[in-house]
């Protein structure tokens, strides 16, 4: 037994005892003993999750599909994915002697510092969605967090579930030359274009240097390519999709088909990992189906609060996923109200000029009327509207709760796009005033 491990879960008890969450069990954990999450003696399967978008809510489907599937699962499923929410994690589900008391552990785990938590938590799995410029002030450049993944990953003799449709995914598999690797991979549709003009980091051949040519595009960089000179990019997927239904929300994977839990294309990818996972675990797909069926996105990830008229908050971070979100808020029919809440506080990242490089002139449409811009740089966000010719529709409401209240009183269906810090503000507010 190791009485600060029991100090810790007693915390953490007296914590959820009041309704109250978060990471201090782990903060308190890791100030005692630095050394606190690698004397975990983890379960047979160990699958983490990593990428720029999407981690959240992948990690969730898997988790609840193995669930599904009969197995007893631990997942920090609200996203807490840095060293003390992980050590958190860890504390709740185990015994005092450091047993953690499940058949898989599904983490979630940020990009930026899987580096240093890789060895510690020994994965058996490690599951890449995708890599986009996100936060460079925090950050830095993309090629700085893969290099350090495919440190980590070089002598990594477990499951890579990875992307095939994301040059800088395939990159580091690739680097991986002890792995079992198994790419997922999602045919042309009709959401697919022949080019793009979004942001596009994978224009160039990590191997070669040679321009990449594609056949197609999903979104931003993400799609089926390969090197003309070095044939970087042709794989064999493991799991591939085809026949994307999106009146019907279905697609199909070696002949049988499944139901998508969103209309969106990143879902599709999302769902793609899901099948991998249960593949290689020998489980019955179905069970995801099921999971697939039934699965809402929470936290900011196309969450309904039924104010006068429904209104959908989203994360946005960066700008691949800002330019989804807008996307799917353009392809909804009626007339909308849109807030964009903008912060720039250290979780959000100080730098801000990623707006400049989402297509927000997505938003000039007849049934989009207002866009109220609030959070600390309301005005700046006011401004990248003003160039796409938006300035008759936009409102600036530095007040959170007077900024819902506006849109609110409109009588119309409203989408919610925030930054980190704003999020879970703006979610109490309309926890608050939701029917």
């Amino acid at each position: 037994m190791d009485l600060r491990l029991v100090a810790v879960q007693i915390v953490r008890k007296a914590l959820t005892a009041v309704g109250r969450g978060g990471s201090l069990p782990g903060r308190l954990a890791l100030k005692m003993d630095s050394r606190f999450i690698e004397k975990f003696h983890m379960p047979k399967h160990v699958i983490l999750v990593t990428g720029t978008n999407g981690k959240t809510t992948t990690s969730n489907l898997i988790a609840k599909s193995l669930m599904q599937a009969g197995l007893k699962v631990i997942n920090n499923s609200r996203g807490d994915n840095l060293n003390v929410g992980i050590a958190t994690l860890l504390a709740a589900s185990s015994d005092a002697d450091f047993n953690v008391q499940a058949d898989v552990a599904v983490i979630e785990v940020d990009e930026l510092t899987l580096y240093r938590q890789f060895k510690s938590l020994r994965p058996t799995a490690l599951v890449v969605n995708n890599f986009f410029r996100d936060q460079l002030d925090r950050a830095g450049e993309m090629e700085t967090i893969i290099r350090k993944i495919e440190e980590v990953t070089e002598d990594f003799e477990g499951d890579l579930i990875m992307n095939g449709d994301d040059p800088n995914v395939v990159r580091i598999a690739e680097n991986a030359k002890k792995a079992k690797v198994h790419y997922f991979s999602v045919g042309e549709n009709e959401v697919s274009q022949k080019t793009t003009n979004e942001a596009s980091e994978g224009k160039f051949c990590p191997r070669c240097g040679a321009r990449l040519v594609y056949e197609y595009y999903q979104y931003s960089h993400i799609g089926r390519f390969a090197c003309p000179s070095c044939q970087f990019g042709k794989i064999t997927p493991y799991t591939y999709v085809s026949e994307i239904d999106y009146q019907n929300q279905t697609f199909t994977v070696d002949g049988v088909k499944y139901h998508s839990f969103m209309n969106t294309i990143y879902a599709i990818y999302n769902c793609a990992v899901v099948l991998t996972v249960m593949r290689l675990l020998g489980l019955d797909l179905q069970a995801a189906n099921t999971v697939f069926k039934t699965f809402s996105m929470k936290e900011g990830r196309n969450e309904v609060f039924v104010l006068s008229k429904p209104s959908v908050l989203n994360l946005i971070k960066n700008p691949t996923g800002a330019n989804e979100v807008m996307k799917y808020i353009v392809s909804q029919e009626g007339d909308k109200n849109i807030a964009i809440f903008l912060n720039d506080n250290d979780q959000d990242g100080r730098d801000i000029s990623w707006i400049w490089d989402a297509h927000f002139e997505r938003l000039n449409k007849e049934n989009i009327h207002t866009i109220v811009c609030s959070g600390t740089r309301a005005y700046d966000m006011a401004l990248r509207l003003k160039y796409e010719g938006l300035e008759d529709h936009i409102q600036v409401i530095e007040n959170f709760e007077e900024a819902i209240k506006y849109i609110d009183k409109a009588d119309r269906d409203s989408y919610i796009l925030s930054t980190y810090t704003a999020l879970h503000v703006v979610r109490s507010i309309l926890k608050k005033e939701a029917r």
